[in-house]
């Protein structure tokens, strides 16, 4: 049995971006790539291009440091919370950083805006405050979450 003072979650979802390759397929992919510039950089060395072999060790370091930023930013995570006397969205950058947002779920409205357009956003909106979640969603996910929400909102406006 819940305690009398806390209300129970409508919703209780954390987003995070998605990311096609898992840890252990980068680290085959960075294999496969690395070893392939360097054999390549070998046989230009063999030729008597030498310096080439720098080259493909920096394009081995630039790739790996592109995907670890990719995953870096995969880190981003908006935890979405409805009960039946708050909406709150905490928004934890990748650093740890965090900030959180509270609307009142009775006013609260669950905007998208162009949803037939693949850049739509997801927004909640109450008065004139706006916050748009989910930017990192594919364009159905938005979508899909949309509904969601509004069902949570509903569910817990309607709550006796």
């Amino acid at each position: 049995m819940p305690a009398p003072n806390r209300s129970p979650f409508f919703l209780d979802v954390a987003l995070y971006p998605h990311r096609s390759l898992p840890p252990q397929g980068f680290l085959i992919l960075m294999a496969a790539f690395g070893l392939t510039s360097f054999i390549t950089g070998l046989i230009f060395a063999s030729m008597g291009a030498w310096p080439v072999l720098g080259f493909f060790g920096l394009d081995v370091a630039l790739f790996y440091w592109a995907f670890r930023l990719s995953y870096r930013s995969g880190r981003l995570c908006e935890v979405v919370r409805v009960t039946r006397h708050q909406l709150t969205v905490q928004r934890i950058q990748p650093d740890g950083r965090h900030k959180t947002w509270s609307f009142e779920p009775a006013w609260a409205r669950v905007d998208l805006e162009r949803p037939e357009e693949h850049d739509c956003r997801l927004v909640l909106a109450s008065g004139e405050r706006r916050l748009a979640i989910g930017a990192f969603l594919p364009p159905e996910e938005r979508v899909e979450f949309a509904a969601t929400l509004r069902a949570a909102l509903r569910a817990a406006t309607t709550y006796a």
